[in-house]
């Protein structure tokens, strides 16, 4: 196997030497294709470290150009050394930004009150209801809004404001699976200057 593919591998995902050679054998050397091949496996160990106890991590402020808008967020991890790593403290930073640029709501929509979503729903059904739809259709159409309505409100699912075709919970996933433990962005607050 060539040495220089597997440092380039390395490089790129952060992952072990076995690792990337092993996927470098199992994608016949594409580079691209050992990137999924990884990426597809620190996803599924991802999801396993969900359910884990995160009792440290840091507390990171940002305030934007202009003093007018400031973001507190915590983020939580397993251990103290990922908590003192420089590729999480960036990582707390990005979400910090995410914050501050795409104003959410909540983390996730489990923290959206039910008559938040009721009043949505409402709205959605005043706003089509001359359209003469069966109301198995009108349903349908509703929780198409509603789920719209959760991208732009919720953090986890929002576009990541630096790699867009990917959501804040896609790249959580990844750092989850980048630092081998549980990451959680526990709770934030926005401040706007006059609000």
């Amino acid at each position: 196997m060539d040495t220089e593919k597997i440092r380039e591998l390395r490089e790129r995902t952060g992952a072990g030497i076995v690792d990337c050679k092993d996927a470098l054998i199992q994608a016949n050397g594409d580079i691209e294709k050992a990137v999924d091949i990884l990426r597809m496996k620190g996803l599924a160990l991802a999801a396993k470290k969900v359910g884990r106890i995160t009792k440290e991590g840091i507390i990171d402020a940002y305030i934007h150009p202009g003093d007018r808008l400031g973001v507190l967020v915590e983020v939580n991890c397993e251990t103290d050394f990922v908590a003192r790593n420089q590729d999480f403290r960036r990582f707390v930073r990005d979400i910090a930004l995410q914050i501050a640029a795409s104003e959410p709501l909540v983390v996730s929509r489990e923290e959206l009150p039910r008559e938040v979503i009721e009043k949505e729903k409402e709205i959605y059904r005043s706003q089509i209801q001359d359209l003469k739809k069966p109301p198995e259709i009108i349903e349908k159409i509703v929780e198409g809004k509603l789920e719209k309505f959760y991208n732009s409100v919720c953090l986890l699912e929002q576009p990541f404001v630096k790699i867009p075709e990917k959501t804040v919970g896609d790249y959580l996933k990844e750092q989850i699976a980048k630092f081998g433990e549980n990451i959680v962005i526990r709770r934030f607050v926005r401040f706007r200057l006059g609000e």
